[in-house]
């Protein structure tokens, strides 16, 4: 796929915490778009892929110069209250781009100089291990949130075959965890997956996140049903993972090694 890619000059970049980031005061994405383009995105079907008119993970929009957007932003913030920020909503802000063009961690070095009171970095991304030095400077100000929605590699690829493999995002959490940054594992939305994966997490997180596609995409399910993706479970003869009661499987195997209060449902875990 043909990807273009397009500069632009945001006025502002953090928006007002609302509906299922109700617990932030803030979101902030460093890009526009998403090369990962998973299938079961639910951005998909929001107004921001909607009106571009095109294939979502086929463009991306860099958002120039945001640190100095983000330097003046954050000061008028943080003088009107706490500053709590979800990096990102609607976006990952460690997709391949994030490699040449560094916004995501220019970004984090503003952020170094003036400390939100938290952040949470969610990403599918091995690249967010580059950025240990500025996680470290943060200490219990940031939390790393990395989507492993099963940890079974012909799974990943059916369902998004343009994100990172599996294992490197396991491999990265083990660097962040060893290196004393907070991190979580993001089964989000829960795929098919084994019962080794609780096993699998035990020495990387002390922390898991489940959510599904009712609970998850921000209007109880109904984005997700108009991306068909019932369908890729029937291609599998997997029906069964895609009900509103699957995620319970997921939970009970996870409290086989995780204590109850690691273990935390949709929105709840998301929040700082």
């Amino acid at each position: 796929m043909n990807i273009e890619y397009s500069y632009k000059q945001p006025k502002s970049l953090l928006n007002k915490g609302t509906g299922f980031l109700t617990g932030y005061s803030h979101s902030l994405n460093p890009y526009t778009g998403c090369t990962f383009g998973c299938s079961y995105c639910y951005v998909r079907k929001m107004p921001v892929s909607l009106f571009r008119g095109k294939e979502w993970g086929s463009w991306v929009d860099i958002k120039q110069a945001a640190a100095a957007v983000l330097r003046k932003e954050l000061l008028r913030a943080r003088s009107k209250g706490p500053v709590t920020i979800f990096m990102s909503s609607s976006t990952d802000p460690y997709q391949p781009i994030e490699y040449k063009e560094r916004i995501t961690r220019s970004l984090l070095e503003v952020m170094v100089e003036q400390p939100p009171d938290f952040l949470l970095v969610q990403t599918r991304s091995p690249l967010v291990r580059r950025d240990i030095d500025l996680f470290l400077q943060l200490g219990d100000k940031v939390r790393i949130s990395m989507t492993i929605e099963t940890d079974l590699e012909p799974i990943r690829k059916h369902f998004s075959p343009d994100a990172p493999p599996i294992q490197a995002r396991l491999k990265t959490l083990q660097l962040l965890s060893e290196a004393g940054v907070s991190t979580q594992a993001a089964i989000a939305p829960i795929l098919p997956s084994s019962e080794e994966f609780p096993h699998k997490l035990r020495p990387l997180v002390d922390r898991i996140c489940i959510d599904d596609f009712f609970m998850g995409d921000g209007s109880s399910g109904k984005r997700s049903r108009q991306l068909g993706i019932h369908q890729w479970y029937e291609q599998l003869g997997l029906e069964e993972w895609h009900h509103p009661s699957a995620y319970k499987l997921v939970q009970e195997r996870m409290k086989q090694v995780f204590s109850e209060e690691q273990i935390f449902i949709s929105q709840k875990g998301f929040e700082p």
